[in-house]
């Protein structure tokens, strides 16, 4: 059994899809960053950064292992399952670049951006300019490399668990707010979509919410692994 510790946000569905798409029973556990749950003692121990997700393996020989940081995990459980993450050397190169990418970039701009446009209590527009511009190059990168590949790196990979969550829930603001950087997103738009489409997906985004009707349909197509998931 794995314990997943998450919240409702990007980085926590990342592990979550993944613990779905590879059918590893799991535990959640959520934890309420609004709260500061992330501060308590017993999960300092697990995550000494004081930040979702982390895990702990209960499966693994001798001791449980605790892992931390969404890009360490991803890559923790596709080699304790030996998948979506490619062996060959060029495939592995690509999918781990894409992951970090995702991680180094995405991740970091696309916050930066929305914390400075919506929820910083002073409006400043350096920071604004300047976050939200670079989500939009990320965007038109993303969008132009797609435009030849089906997925980030090949074949889907946990590189495009990483970067799903974060696009789904950011890409029509930025497109509408820098159109004339980002453009229209054609190629993620059809990316999305696709990924959107698997069952264990839409089981992994749905970890501590409820499902909509037509979610709920969706899971009827491949039994849940999850112990816990909403």
């Amino acid at each position: 059994m794995i314990d997943l510790y998450t919240a409702k946000t990007p980085n926590g569905r990342k592990i979550s899809i993944m613990l779905e798409e590879c059918g590893l029973p799991y535990r959640v556990n959520m934890v309420d960053i609004g709260r500061g749950e992330q501060f308590q003692p017993d999960f300092i121990r697990i995550n000494p950064n004081a930040k979702i997700p982390a895990i702990v393996d209960h499966d693994s020989r001798g001791q449980p292992v605790p892992v931390f940081e969404s890009g360490s995990i991803l890559i923790y459980l596709a080699e304790k399952t030996g998948r979506f993450l490619p062996v060959s050397p060029i495939p592995r190169s690509a999918c781990l670049s894409w992951l970090f990418w995702q991680v180094g970039n995405v991740g970091p701009m696309f916050g930066q951006a929305n914390h400075f446009a919506t929820v910083a209590g002073e409006r400043l527009a350096y920071p604004t300019e300047r976050f939200g511009a670079e989500a939009a190059r990320l965007v038109r990168l993303m969008d132009q490399h797609l435009e030849t590949s089906e997925f980030l790196a090949g074949d889907y990979s946990i590189a495009d668990m990483a970067s799903f969550p974060w696009l789904s829930v950011a890409l029509s603001s930025i497109c509408q707010a820098r159109p004339q950087i980002a453009g229209e997103g054609h190629n993620v738009r059809r990316w999305l979509s696709d990924i959107a489409s698997r069952p264990a997906v839409v089981r992994g985004m749905a970890v501590g919410r409820a499902l909509e009707p037509a979610e709920a349909r969706n899971t009827k197509l491949a039994p849940t692994m999850s112990d816990g998931a909403a």
